[in-house]
């Protein structure tokens, strides 16, 4: 970081229904560009960039997304938080805001994402308050064999067949959780939990639960897909708004430099040679 900055933490949550995924991309309202708009006006500053934990695809929402900003020194703090939420859409809030510890890097620092899917399969559909966060499935779903379709995925490996490839990014990922249950209210969550996702795995993955929960495939379909490796046609994308993001894991302030410097030695793409 350059000498005169200081490094931010912010803690945001947001309803991603109207945002076009949290990346800024041009002709597109996105909640990257919705926040470094805000932080513009109210630091008032020439530009700010952003970096985050989990760059969520359109419709996807957050409840636990952390992001970080280096701001000049001079820029007053007091009050920050409660001024760009002033400034923000009620479908974006900054719910938290402080100096970052050294070496704090949200995405490279950070040691596992968590996400939740929410799923309904009650013969009304979702319920109005939750319709934009829950998928109404129209079929009765086998819980059970969800579940143990999910534990046989659980641990190191390459999500290639469940993954968006990028050239000279590794696919190889762990999956340090997979749950899914149904509450007491009737509704089935899958709680994902990995040390990082590459593009559209989550709803990949829910697509193949689905398919085991309705009875199309058998419990060890999905660890089948993944053993071959590459994309499925019958692995069904689920839609993006039963989607949450939840939490993002650190380690304690004195590692977070080092697990910075080990991310980034995995995930950055090289850059092909000839």
């Amino acid at each position: 970081m350059a000498a005169g900055l200081v490094r931010l933490r912010l803690d945001i949550a947001y309803d991603g229904t109207p945002f076009a995924g949290w990346a800024r991309q041009p002709g597109q309202r996105t909640v990257q560009g919705d926040v470094e708009d805000a932080l513009i006006r109210v630091a008032r500053l020439q530009a700010v960039r952003l970096t985050v934990a989990g760059r969520t695809d359109s419709g996807v929402h957050a409840a636990g997304q952390v992001a970080h900003v280096d701001l000049p020194a001079d820029v007053p703090l007091g009050g920050l938080a409660r001024r760009l939420n002033g400034v923000l859409d009620r479908s974006v809030r900054v719910t938290g805001l402080a100096p970052a510890p050294a070496g704090f890097d949200a995405r490279f620092s950070a040691l596992s994402r968590r996400y939740v899917y929410r799923i309904t399969d009650a013969p009304f559909g979702a319920e109005p308050l939750r319709r934009f966060d829950t998928l109404a499935w129209p079929r009765p779903l086998d819980v059970p064999a969800m579940a143990s379709a999910a534990l046989l995925l659980v641990g190191e490996h390459d999500f290639a067949a469940f993954c968006r490839r990028r050239e000279g990014a590794t696919t190889v990922r762990t999956l340090l959780r997979l749950d899914v249950l149904r509450r007491p209210n009737g509704v089935v969550v899958a709680d994902v939990e990995a040390d990082a996702f590459c593009h559209s795995m989550v709803r990949a993955l829910v697509g193949a639960l689905l398919a085991v929960g309705e009875g199309r495939r058998p419990p060890q379909w999905p660890a089948a897909v993944l053993r071959r490796g590459m994309r499925d046609p019958a692995v069904t994308v689920a839609p993006a708004h039963g989607l949450t993001l939840v939490e993002v894991r650190y380690p304690p302030d004195a590692e977070l430099a080092a697990r910075a410097e080990v991310t980034r030695a995995v995930r950055v793409p090289t850059t092909p040679s000839g």
